[in-house]
């Protein structure tokens, strides 16, 4: 059973148009704009070479231009899902590029043979292609291991489009119907598989954001931007192991912000929430882009820096002294904004929970030396059990005797 030119033009355009349809809809569905792109990327392309298939020479030059040029706009479609879908913004003058190159070169060169026109487009298609390969691998979010189909399936067909031309020159290179039988027949079967395979690496990416981002929000405090408790510590043995590989030392400090419960019962737990807010912006703006810091409990943050105590204890001066500094009025009167401040250093590759312990200790110091001050771990605790008995037992004092924290 054979198939004529008409018939794979056409099934590819109808597995082209359904599954441009379903990617629109799933991005209505989901407010996902690349979606959105793609699948209208699709429907354009169907329908340019479906009515260009079935009109054929009956619809004249002018429009057979017109059509062949939606076709390489829908090409500077994908390309412009892929930025989109990155969070870039979509490049108008690459959108119609192809497409005026295409017209341009038809309208300078009428004399053009039908095996050179062949070529002229593919070549713009595998531009286009090549362009898209490149955007997908730029955000290299995922190994290479795990983002190869994304980048294969653009290359492999932009390789497709321009082998049957290559082959036909070769083998026959007087013959023009030859190398146009090979083009339609391989171009109409890879542009079903190719239509397929990109379906696949875009919902492929689009599951892979969709990770992305609960993970995001499992390690992220929504009220102050910075990482939770769990977020910090993942983030934080990292650090460690990285640093302890070159026989670096770290410094954890532990930030209570004073009197936070008064704050809350004068002024309210909005303000408090502000409050909150104003204290992370604080320690990020004091401290390396490359140091770590989270919201680790109700008004306690810490941080971790890779360099030594005293370094550790000069930054954390300077975020008490700017959060000290911040003059927050509310309607009810000042807010008194101090902060008490635990920090503890230990040789390379100490872990966390130990430093963790040592800086709670030396702020535990701060607070009873009249709080809105930096205390340094004299040493590191012999056992984290006994820490945590010696933890136990200072709250189970304090609810036995009211204090503001």
């Amino acid at each position: 059973m054979s198939f004529d030119t008409s018939t794979l033009y056409l099934f590819a355009t109808m597995v082209a148009g359904m599954l441009g349809t379903m990617l629109v809809l799933f991005g209505k569905q989901e407010d996902i704009p690349a979606l959105k792109w793609w699948g209208a990327a699709y429907l354009l392309g169907a329908s340019s070479v479906a009515i260009w298939t079935i009109g054929g020479a009956a619809l004249g030059e002018p429009l057979l231009l017109a059509l062949h040029a939606l076709g390489f706009v829908a090409c500077g479609m994908v390309w412009n899902a892929s930025r989109i879908f990155h969070g870039r913004k979509p490049s108008l003058p690459g959108l119609f590029l192809g497409a005026i190159a295409w017209i341009g070169t038809v309208l300078a060169v009428p004399s053009l043979n039908p095996a050179m026109r062949l070529i002229v487009g593919a070549a713009i298609v595998a531009i286009y292609a090549g362009l898209t390969a490149s955007e997908l691998w730029s955000e290299r979010r995922r190994t290479m291991q795990k983002r190869w189909p994304a980048i294969a399936v653009p290359v492999a067909h932009g390789c497709v489009l321009a082998l049957p031309i290559l082959l036909g020159s070769l083998l026959r290179p007087h013959d023009e119907t030859f190398t146009s039988s090979i083009w339609v027949t391989a171009f109409s079967i890879e542009l079903v598989l190719y239509a397929i395979g990109t379906v696949f690496v875009i919902f492929m990416l689009v599951s892979d954001r969709a990770v992305t981002v609960h993970k995001t929000a499992a390690s992220v405090d929504p009220l102050s931007g910075m990482l939770n408790r769990r977020g910090f510590s993942e983030a934080c043995n990292q650090v460690i192991e990285r640093e302890a590989a070159a026989g670096r030392p770290v410094t954890v400090m532990i930030f209570d912000i004073d009197h936070f419960k008064g704050i809350n019962d004068r002024f309210g737990h909005p303000a408090g929430d502000e409050i909150l807010k104003l204290f992370s912006t604080v320690v990020v703006s004091n401290l390396r882009i490359s140091d770590l810091s989270g919201r680790i409990g109700g008004e306690e943050f810490a941080a971790l820096l890779a360099c030594p105590l005293a370094e550790g204890v000069i930054v954390a001066e300077r975020v008490r002294e700017a959060f000290e500094a911040s003059n927050i009025v509310c309607e009810q009167g000042p807010v008194d904004t101090t902060v008490s401040i635990g920090v503890a250093g230990g040789p390379a590759g100490t872990e966390l929970d130990v430093l963790l312990a040592a800086a709670d200790t030396a702020l535990y110091q701060a607070k009873r030396s009249g709080r809105n001050r930096v205390e340094a771990a004299a040493e590191l605790p012999l056992s984290l059990e006994n820490w945590r008995r010696k933890t136990a037992g200072r709250a189970a004092s304090q609810r036995q005797v009211p204090a503001a924290t």
